[in-house]
């Protein structure tokens, strides 16, 4: 889990020193540059995981010394890959990074179909002159570029991209289209003008100053080749294979391991698959709470690890420290991020920094591949649990701000509209988004994140299968329950999904009432106050604060940009 950053064309050092300034609490443990004179700058911040030795520092070079590799991530079946290759290809170190590079330098671009794992590199041809970079699959490791006056610059962070120059300036159709519609962008866009990201599951080639990219991973062709016709127990049996095995691959550090959990059927599962670990009794295990009973998690995730006995360690958020939490991430996110969950989030991190845990894993992605959310079922286009009034307030929008949003439009690849939702969270809403969120709180206290459940095999396997084995009785993800309750009791395998929540709404409404009211008066009183309709904007924060708060998202989208507003040549004032 690194940082990475470079510049193809014309360059000064200095640009690439400030890039990776900007992202070393992404990669504490080493950093270095390699220069191509007059033709390419790459740098690193490097989080050492797998193999701690300096041999393994990047860039790394291949044994040849054409090769470059920038990398940042994880290939969890380096192991069985290197294996394969060692007839073909000399080894100098036990690192990942150079499995990834000796199998790019043997089988080209088709090595991106042998990898499990995360990642986000980036490979210079010093003969050719020719950069290739690709991202995985779901695109959990970030990529993001700017091609400007024919020079090439790519980063783990959007804040590198504008240290080397760039100027920052918001994609208005992206601010719109998030006011508007809740869209954080297509898998392509961000909220600054002139800085784009690499799709999950893209590759981009450039060469003699010409940008091509191209989509190596057609998930619908997988979903394809999965089996049929199994029978109920012989999907379960072949799932929890698969679970079991992708937990173990995400097990392999250098680095002591320890996992999030909280009280819903996801974490059990990994609770419990986890504690098949060897000496898994020496597995932290990390939750959050804010001592609100009507929101807090703690009692369920309390009552799991009385099975299991994992050390506990409880993470307090307070209201109090919303404000200044607030303004350190959303420094460290770039663009908007998901409210107060996402502070608690990070606290975790912070804490499992302290204790020495540098790789944490977590339950993300068994809701998209499971029909595990309410609307899935359901005659309409939205995207959050259990909302029935629009969490979008156009009305606070100036007209000509609004007529630059674009109401977002996925693809329907399927002949099924449920798995048409599903592909919709994977690809275009929930899960990037979500990925994003959590790359940013983790990599703010360099810790490495894990997603066991966003294993392409899982995917592709479950993602494949009959409505009923998903959704049985009114029952969802009831395969998932099933195999839950094998090891757990039943009021805690089949409890009903609980949307993992803070008392935002209430903390927004009465103990950060001062604060929100002095973001939205800045807000208006600079220069992006007339993307608003400013007495309607003061209308919708009085009801709120009158007791209309179904839902806080249109609050903290103004306290979001105000934030934003607050970072200046990549420093929070």
């Amino acid at each position: 889990m690194c940082g990475i950053a470079g510049i193809i064309g014309l360059y000064n050092e200095i640009q690439l020193d400030k890039m990776l300034e900007s992202q070393d609490h992404r990669g504490p443990d080493a950093r270095a540059k390699y220069f191509d004179s007059e033709f390419c700058a790459l740098g690193h911040n490097r989080l050492a995981i797998i193999d701690l030795s300096s041999e393994a520092n990047q860039p790394f070079l291949d044994n040849s010394g054409r090769y470059i590799i920038v990398f940042n991530g994880e290939i969890y079946n380096y192991i069985e890959i290197k294996a394969t290759l060692c007839d073909q290809y000399n080894f100098k170190t036990e690192s990942d990074t150079e499995v990834l590079l000796a199998a790019f330098v043997i089988y080209g671009e088709s090595c991106l179909e042998k990898f499990n794992g995360m990642f986000a590199f980036a490979i210079w041809d010093n003969q050719e002159k020719k950069l290739f970079a690709a991202r995985d699959r779901f695109g959990v490791k970030p990529f993001y570029y700017t091609l400007l006056n024919n020079t090439f610059y790519f980063s783990s962070e959007i804040k590198a991209i504008h240290a080397a120059g760039i100027a920052k300036e918001p994609n208005e159709k992206v601010w719109a289209s998030y006011f508007a519609f809740g869209s954080y962008g297509m898998p392509d866009e961000t909220f600054w003008s002139n800085i784009a990201q690499l799709s999950g599951g893209h590759f981009l080639e450039f060469e003699n100053q010409n940008l091509t990219i191209k989509k190596w991973y057609y998930f619908e062709d997988e979903v394809a080749k999965q089996p049929k016709n199994l029978t109920f127990e012989q999907v379960k049996k072949q799932y929890v294979v698969l679970l079991k095995d992708s937990i173990n691959l995400r097990f392999r550090a250098d680095v002591s391991v320890g996992f999030n959990v909280s009280g819903g059927l996801d974490s059990s599962i990994l609770l419990a698959l986890v504690n098949l670990q060897e000496d898994n009794s020496k597995i932290n295990a990390y939750t959050f709470f804010t001592n609100n009973s009507d929101y807090d998690e703690l009692p369920w995730v309390e009552k799991m690890n009385e099975q299991t006995q994992n050390p506990l360690i409880k993470v307090l958020l307070k209201a109090d420290e919303v404000p200044a939490l607030t303004q350190k991430m959303q420094w460290q996110e770039d663009e908007p991020f998901g409210g107060i969950p996402t502070l608690a989030y990070a606290k975790i991190f912070e804490q499992a920094r302290k204790n020495n845990v540098l790789v944490l894993l977590d339950g993300q992605g068994m809701d998209e591949q499971w029909a595990g959310y309410d609307y899935y079922t359901q005659n309409n286009e939205a995207t959050i649990q259990g909302v029935q009034d629009s969490p979008y307030k156009i009305n606070m929008l100036a007209n000509s701000f609004l007529a630059k949003a674009e109401k977002p439009l996925y693809p329907k690849l399927f002949n099924d509209e449920v798995l048409n939702k599903q592909y919709r969270d994977l690809f275009y809403t929930k899960i990037p988004r979500a990925l994003r969120f959590n790359d940013r709180a983790s990599m703010a206290f360099s810790t490495e994140l894990r997603e066991p459940f966003l294993d392409y095999r899982l995917v592709e396997f479950a993602f494949s299968l009959p409505l009923d084995f998903k959704i049985k009785n009114g029952i969802s993800k009831f395969i998932l329950r099933e195999i839950a309750s094998e090891y757990f009791i039943n009021d805690l395998a089949f409890a009903p999904k609980r949307a993992l929540q803070t008392p935002q709404r209430e903390w927004l409404q009465h103990n950060l009432k001062e604060w929100v009211t002095n973001c939205f008066t800045e807000l208006e009183n600079s220069i992006y106050g007339d993307w608003f309709n400013k007495e309607i904007l003061q209308e919708e924060l009085k009801k709120y604060f009158e007791g209309n708060i179904q839902s806080s998202f249109h609050i903290w989208q103004c306290i979001s940009l105000y934030q934003m507003l607050k970072i200046k040549d990549n420093v929070v004032f």
